[in-house]
């Protein structure tokens, strides 16, 4: 079915590192499946903690520690828990973010499957999404050669494109992740913020439609 230009877009505001995002990024690719043809999907990448610079201290473990169990009992997703026995581990967010964009811009129609394959490396498999070697191996999954990804990762447009949309992302009044936005010829609507299952994100969608 050919979209049009009136068909409506929802905004899936993510984070390739946000635990909550690897359990709703099943929900998102199971919606952007049932309404084929009559709704786009956009992913819109948040900033949490892309730039920092400091190791997680104890609380931070802890507070990570319980929100994965949270995750996993509502999702059922696999988690490698040994995560929390590595040391001075740097939680930043950009690189997996930039390897993303980079992504989105190579193979646009698969950037809900490159999220995914993201979050179950990082979550489930326990690679590590600050190391470029694992974000190259990831787009290789999708036909993208290294000097090609990391030709587009390492220059400065894709990281001022990346510090642009944190800033648009922002401006939505985001305050959760995963956020989901919609998108119509009359203006941007939040549909719902935090995780959800597929029947309550359809209800909600129906709604702000008005079907």
């Amino acid at each position: 079915m050919v979209q049009s230009q009136n068909t409506p877009t929802i905004l899936y505001v993510t984070n390739p590192m946000c635990a909550w995002c690897y359990g709703f990024t099943q929900v998102v690719r199971r919606l952007a499946a049932l309404w084929r043809g009559r709704l786009q999907v956009q992913v819109q990448l948040g900033n949490l903690q892309a730039y920092a610079t400091e190791p997680l201290q104890r609380e931070e473990r802890e507070r990570l520690a319980t929100s994965w169990h949270w995750v996993q009992q509502r999702t059922h997703l696999p988690f490698d828990f040994k995560f929390f026995l590595r040391k001075e581990y740097v939680y930043a967010t950009e690189p997996a973010c930039r390897a993303l964009l980079c992504m989105r811009l190579l193979r646009p129609v698969l950037t809900l499957e490159v999220l995914r394959a993201m979050h179950s490396a990082f979550y489930a498999d326990g690679l590590d999404l600050t190391d470029t070697a694992v974000l190259v191996r990831i787009a290789g999954m999708f036909g993208v050669s290294e000097n090609l990804f990391l030709t587009l990762f390492e220059s400065d447009e894709v990281m001022q494109q990346l510090d642009d949309e944190f800033e648009a992302v922002a401006q939505l009044g985001v305050t959760n992740f995963p956020s989901i936005y919609l998108k119509t010829r009359q203006g941007t609507e939040l549909i719902t913020k935090g995780f959800c299952q597929l029947d309550e994100l359809e209800q909600r969608l129906l709604q702000h439609l008005q079907l």
